[in-house]
Parts: structure tokens; C-alpha cells; sequence
């Protein structure tokens, strides 16, 4: 089922709701950092300046700070430094921050001395992060909640495209139309007014197809049903003038083409009939043996080599026995074994059967590359002006057998000959 646009725009609206909950987190710890450090800088400069106030007479004179949080301490010009803590003494002058030990340094250098102030950030950092989480939360959750509505706004846009394609997956020109245009519900705004116009589109289109392939299969089928009579009023009249003995030899070779044109002209037909039947009734499947029917073909074809050098034989010791239509097989084999005959000039044709395909293999003129790539396409030949066949042989063969689950493959090399292979597969043998 075609699910790749929906699962798409799932897959972008996980994205992006990912990418959104990390930019949240990232842009909300950054913030929290950053205000952390300025609300710690701030109290300490505040500090610091009272202490230099303090000590320039401009306030009332007071102790160094020496709380749970903050501790201060300073040293005079020209004072021992044994009473100053290791770990401040060689700090620069400004702001130090030791986030693993959850402190805050400022160190400030005026004539009279070096203040140090050390505050314990334990209480700040709990509450900045405790507030970034809460901020955090909600912001998620305002994500999650914008990202479900939005999948959810977009689900709706796509769905009836969805739905729509699912159908359209399904139809099978050979079966008919396509069913009624598809129902989009009011709710769909103007999405779902172009679909509904996308829709009836489609089911003019398929009802035109299915109108063009009736013709085409009434048509073929009508077609190869009246040239029966003709051709068999041909082949009847045939009949009876070769069994005349005063016919003379120039008269006996010139009945002998016409009936190779008309045995030629009903393979043809027999194929059109079966072909016109395509997606509705199928010929009627028996059991039977293929050897049979390849010995049956290599008989007709034996007029085809009148004077010919060439040997026609039949190979091989297996003898599978198929269930499908046997006319089918028959047509099949009488396409390849003309295309055999008609190029080969000199040497031999072998019918080889084995236990699940039929091969022919010629000593023909053989095919190059460039040929073989378009074997199975109407009408092609390699050589436009050539009086032999009408291009169109293989193509016959070729979706006779893709019909009924076999498999043509054909192997060639320029003059050494051509090998067509008709497989079954497993399920069509016995």
C-alpha cells in the first residue's frame, strides 16, 4: 500500500519535534547558565565595593563578610599570604568560576591590598536549575502539544491523497474503472476540494481506459474470429488442389507458400484471441504432456525448411507434464520455432526438453547485443528492409508466456546462433 508520503511527514514531524526538544534544553541551559553567572557577579561586585567603602571611611566600618555562602578574605600590601586559602591565591584578577566545586571567586587588586571573595553557589545552582527544569518542562510540552496539532493538521491534508493513491494502486485497467471518486469530508477545506477535483479527474481517466481496452480486446477478438472463415475456406481449397496430380510442380510450390502463410496467419490469430482475453476469461487449463505439443509444432514446422539444408530435431529424454492451457504452449513454441526457421539458412534446430523448460536452439544468423535488448519490443527488427517476419513474433511469445507465469529468456551471438528458453516455474508443473 502506498504509505511512503504519510510515513514521511511522520518521520519529519519526529524530527523536528526532536530537534525542538533539544533546542529547547540547549537554549533553556544556556539561559540558566548565563543568568546564574550574572546573578553571582552581581552580588559579589556588590560585596566588593561595600568592603572598599567600608575601608575608605565612606561607610561605617564593618568585618570582612564570613557567612555559610560567602567568605571573604584580603591582604594587605606588604602582608603575608599564609592566611589566605591555596586555591585563591593564584587566581587572575576578575571573575573565577569552579563549577565542579560549586564556587564563585572575585579577585580584586587595588594599592592598599587584594580582596578575595568566595561564594558558595550550592543554593544558587539548585535554583537556577531547578527553575530551567520547570521551564524546560513546559517548553516541551508546549512543543509536543504545537508538533501534535500540526502532524495532526497535516494527517488531514494527506490522508485523502493517501487514500486516494491506495485506490489508484489498486485498480487494474484490465478489471474496469476505478471505483466512485473518492468522499472527502467537509471538514477538509481547500485540500480537500483539489482532491475531490484530483479524484474525479482520475475516474474520467480510468473510465476512458477501461472504455479503450474493451475496444481494443472487442476488437481483437472479433477480428481473429472472422478471418477464421476466409482462412479456412483458403487452407480447404488448398487442400484439395495439392491432392490433384496433374498440378504442375511450379503450381504445387506456389500452394505449399499459401499454406504456410495461412498456418502462419491462425498461429497469429490463436495468439490474438488468447492475448484478448487478458484480465477476463482465461483459456481453458489441462493437464498435458509438453512433449506432445512441442513434437506437434516441430511437424509444422517442417514445411517452413523446405528447401533448406537445415535439420530439425527434438532432444532431450524428460517429458513434464504442465496444467495450463495447452493452445497457449502450442502458440508459444510456433512463434519461436518460425523465428528459428526463418533465420537459419544452413546447419540444424534443436528442441531440447528438459524437466522444467523447452529450449531452441538454432545455427541461425544469431542476434548482437543491441538487438537483443529490444527483441521483445513490437515491430522491432534489426534489419528494417529484411522480407522475414513482421517484428512482432517474439513480442507474441513473450507476454503469452509472462501470462502464464513463465519465463522467455533468449541467449544470441551474431552468427552463432540464437537459443530461446521457455522455463516454467514451479508452480506450473505437475
Amino acid at each position: 500500500m502506498p504509505q511512503g508520503l504519510p510515513r514521511r511527514i511522520r518521520y519529519a514531524f519526529v524530527t523536528q519535534g526532536l530537534l525542538l526538544i533539544l533546542a529547547v534544553v540547549f537554549g533553556v541551559s544556556v539561559v540558566t547558565l548565563i543568568t546564574r553567572d550574572a546573578l553571582i557577579s552581581q552580588r559579589l561586585e556588590v560585596e566588593a565595593q561595600a568592603f572598599w567603602e567600608r575601608r575608605a571611611g565612606l561607610r561605617p566600618p564593618g568585618q570582612m563578610p564570613a557567612t555559610n555562602a560567602l567568605q571573604g578574605y584580603f591582604r594587605g600590601q606588604g602582608e603575608d599570604e599564609d592566611a589566605i586559602p591555596g586555591f585563591v591565591r593564584s587566581l587572575p584578577e576578575g571573575m573565577n568560576y569552579m563549577y565542579r566545586l560549586q564556587r564563585a571567586i572575585l579577585v580584586q587588586r587595588r594599592p592598599d591590598g587584594v580582596l578575595y571573595l568566595v561564594l558558595q553557589t550550592r543554593t544558587v545552582d539548585r535554583l537556577m536549575w531547578s527553575s530551567a527544569a520547570a521551564m524546560i518542562l513546559l517548553g516541551l510540552l508546549a512543543a509536543l502539544a504545537i508538533t501534535a496539532l500540526t502532524y495532526r493538521k497535516s494527517r488531514g491534508i494527506v490522508m485523502p491523497i493517501n487514500r486516494l493513491a491506495e485506490e489508484v494502486s489498486r485498480w487494474d485497467p484490465l478489471q474496469g474503472e476505478m471505483s466512485a471518486p473518492l468522499a472527502i469530508s467537509a471538514g477538509a477545506g481547500d485540500s480537500g476540494r483539489e482532491v475531490r477535483a484530483l479524484s474525479s479527474a482520475l475516474h474520467g481517466l480510468t473510465s476512458r481506459v477501461a472504455e479503450f481496452i474493451q475496444r481494443e480486446r472487442d476488437f481483437t477478438r472479433d477480428a481473429s474470429h472472422e478471418l477464421r472463415t476466409p482462412l479456412t475456406v483458403i487452407r480447404v481449397a488448398s487442400d484439395m488442389l495439392l491432392s490433384d496430380p496433374a498440378l504442375p510442380a511450379h503450381g504445387r510450390r506456389s500452394l505449399e507458400r499459401i499454406q504456410r502463410a495461412g498456418r502462419d496467419m491462425e498461429a497469429v490469430i490463436d495468439a490474438f484471441l488468447i492475448l484478448a482475453r487478458e484480465g477476463g476469461v482465461a483459456p481453458v487449463s489441462e493437464e498435458f504432456d509438453v512433449r506432445e505439443v512441442a513434437l506437434e509444432e516441430i511437424d509444422k514446422a517442417q514445411a517452413l525448411l523446405a528447401g533448406k539444408p537445415v535439420e530439425l530435431a527434438l532432444v532431450g529424454d524428460a517429458a513434464p507434464r504442465l496444467f495450463a492451457p495447452r493452445a497457449v504452449l502450442g502458440v508459444v513454441l510456433r512463434n519461436l520455432l518460425r523465428n528459428a526457421c526463418h533465420f537459419t539458412e544452413r546447419g540444424r534446430i534443436e528442441v531440447e526438453i528438459s524437466p522444467d523448460a523447452v529450449a531452441i536452439r538454432d545455427t541461425g544468423i544469431g542476434m548482437s547485443a543491441e538487438t537483443l535488448r529490444h527483441a521483445f519490443e513490437p515491430f522491432y527488427r534489426a534489419d528494417a528492409f529484411s522480407p522475414m517476419g513482421k517484428g512482432f513474433g517474439l513480442t507474441i511469445a513473450n507476454r503469452l508466456a509472462r501470462r502464464f507465469g513463465w519465463d522467455l529468456v533468449l541467449e544470441s551471438e551474431p552468427d552463432a546462433g540464437t537459443v530461446a528458453t521457455v522455463r516454467f516455474t514451479p508452480a506450473n508443473e505437475s
